[in-house]
């Protein structure tokens, strides 16, 4: 039986800026409710994997730490919320979100926090080998892969740092990239293009892998074609927001990106965002996340009270 829910705010996402948003709507009293797509709340934290030293207050050494931290404040708190909880579309006419759940949930507010996700590929074999869960840290797995041959697939500073991560670990790192043009730090890429663990693979495009505990990767370039076996794949292209939900009913960069006001307001004056679904690697952190999540919680307080 459809159960329909009544909410003056929802809260989209429950990573750093859905928690931060959600203490602040229990604090001003707002009638609020955060809905998060995985099992628990924390968003991204669990797939942080190095140690975590830019957040005031703390110094923690990865995410699930954080993530403790976090979740034990919200039990403290006591804000409403409801995991497992994914959102497959929204009436904007009607103010009606509906989910995989057997609930319908009606809003007058929607502030969206739902984070980014790391880029795909998109060729043949990738998703088999996610599916597989054959996704590593470079941090946490560079161990595995000591005397192995692994490849790296990006140009910018997480591609550099996690192929310097694996080649210093013992690994023999295939670094690929679709330019000769880096976005990574000076100091990530001098002391990558200087290891002699590191081959340094531009103007090449991956398009396909394929295989199990062995991988064959295909590599395209503007006129020949060639292929690697590795044991490992580490994908790091960026990052894309989720925002595919939202799509039809608030603005969107070329990118995805949500485009909002500095206080995180939309194209809708009632629906806010805040976190990485509108904020840019380059800027974005955890605690730039939870300060935007009160904002706009903040603001929407404004609109609701009116």
């Amino acid at each position: 039986m459809i159960q329909k829910k009544i909410v003056d705010l929802l809260i989209i996402g429950g990573g750093p800026a859905g928690i931060s948003a959600a203490i602040w709507a229990k604090r001003l009293g707002l009638n609020h409710l955060l809905l998060e797509a995985r099992t628990e709340l924390g968003g991204q934290l669990s797939d942080i994997h190095n140690k975590i030293i830019d957040y005031p207050g703390m110094i923690v050494e990865n995410g699930l730490e954080l993530q403790e931290q976090f979740k034990q404040h919200a039990q403290n708190i006591d804000f409403n919320f409801e995991i497992g909880t994914i959102v497959e579309s929204i009436n904007w006419g009607e103010k009606l979100l509906f989910t995989n759940t057997n609930a319908i949930y009606q809003f007058r507010s929607i502030l969206v926090a739902t984070g980014s996700s790391p880029r795909k590929l998109r060729v043949p074999g990738e998703q088999k080998m996610i599916d597989r869960n054959e996704v590593y840290s470079a941090t946490r797995d560079k161990d595995k892969f000591s005397g192995k041959d692994v490849a790296v697939i990006g140009g910018g500073d997480r591609a550099f740092e996690g192929a310097l991560l694996l080649a210093e670990a013992g690994a023999n790192v295939s670094l690929i990239h679709r330019s000769e043009q880096f976005k990574a730090r000076k100091e990530f890429k001098d002391p990558v293009i200087q290891h002699d663990n590191i081959n340094v693979i531009t103007n090449t495009i991956v398009t396909e892998i394929q295989g199990g505990s062995r991988k064959q990767i295909t590599l395209s370039t503007n006129d020949s074609r060639s292929t690697i076996s590795v044991e490992g794949v580490f994908i790091r292209i960026g990052v894309e927001p989720n925002t595919y939900a939202f799509k039809d009913g608030i603005s969107l960069d070329h990118e995805g990106y949500i485009t909002c006001a500095s206080e995180g307001q939309t194209s809708l004056p009632y629906v806010y965002a805040a976190g990485d679904v509108c904020t840019r690697p380059l800027l974005s952190s955890i605690a730039s996340s939870v300060g935007q999540g009160m904002t706009a919680v903040k603001c929407l307080s404004f609109f609701l009270n009116d």
